[in-house]
């Protein structure tokens, strides 16, 4: 009886394997809306950059101080810095300036304690070992994608931003009412940052080519979660070309 069940079981997965049922209810209701074009129009869309700090998204320093012991193997640190270095972070700056170039908000989060000792963090990041204290290296943006003028920094010490923060009273004061996110850890920070937005009643778009994490199956795994369900999957040559389009000159 076990082996047909199983075997049962594996018929019906091979069967929806490409198949989301939801699939074009959540577009029609939440990612493919005009409200969302509309948000970007009459700029109400901020660019969200996530955590793209020295702890986390630079080699040698943070997490990746001591890549022999960071729990990430070596072959995945190489694949991430690589595409970091190589795909993400120059992405993440032209986006960047397209949003500042038209006068759209570019907002940036970071993992930075309140205090020295980091006794105020979450107990996720105290559990993990996460700290980034005020004026350290750790908590430094890296410099091709650091903020510029008054451009807003919240900090956080817990992977969601919406959680942990007051990130959507600040978003409600300036207008917004959509995101489109970059930033790491994709399957992490990311991910977790766009599902509570969505969940909130932003509208989200999620820069396939803005976001790393450590390997190329969460990656996938990620842009697979949340497509069409949470967020417009969209790349920086997308986005870049649908602010030119639509965003209008006030």
């Amino acid at each position: 009886m076990a082996m047909e069940d199983n075997k049962r079981e594996a018929q019906q997965i091979e069967q929806f394997t490409d198949v989301d049922p939801l699939r074009e209810t959540y577009r029609e209701s939440i990612t493919d809306v005009p409200a969302l074009q509309k948000s970007l129009e009459r700029h109400n869309t901020a660019l969200l950059c996530i955590d793209l700090q020295y702890l986390d998204a630079a080699r040698g320093h943070g997490v990746f101080a001591d890549a022999e012991r960071s729990g990430v193997p070596i072959a995945a640190q190489e694949y991430y810095f690589d595409r970091l270095e190589h795909v993400v972070l120059p992405n993440v700056r032209r986006l960047q300036d397209a949003f500042r170039d038209n006068r759209l908000e570019v907002i940036h989060t970071r993992i930075q304690s309140l205090t020295q000792n980091g006794r105020d963090r979450g107990p996720g990041h105290k559990r993990l070992g996460l700290h980034a204290a005020p004026g350290s290296k750790e908590a430094e943006f890296i410099e091709l994608v650091a903020p510029c003028g008054d451009e807003i920094v919240i900090n956080k010490t817990a992977s969601g931003v919406f959680n942990s923060t007051n990130i959507e009273y600040i978003l409600r004061n300036l207008g917004i009412t959509g995101l489109v996110v970059v930033g790491v850890y994709s399957n992490e920070c990311v991910s977790t940052a766009i599902r509570d937005a969505c969940d909130l009643g932003f509208y989200v778009t999620l820069v396939e080519d803005a976001c790393a994490t450590v390997t190329p199956e969460l990656q996938q795994a990620t842009i697979t979660t949340m497509k069409d369900r949470y967020a417009r999957v969209m790349t920086t040559h997308e986005i870049i070309d649908e602010i030119r389009e639509v965003v209008t000159d006030e």
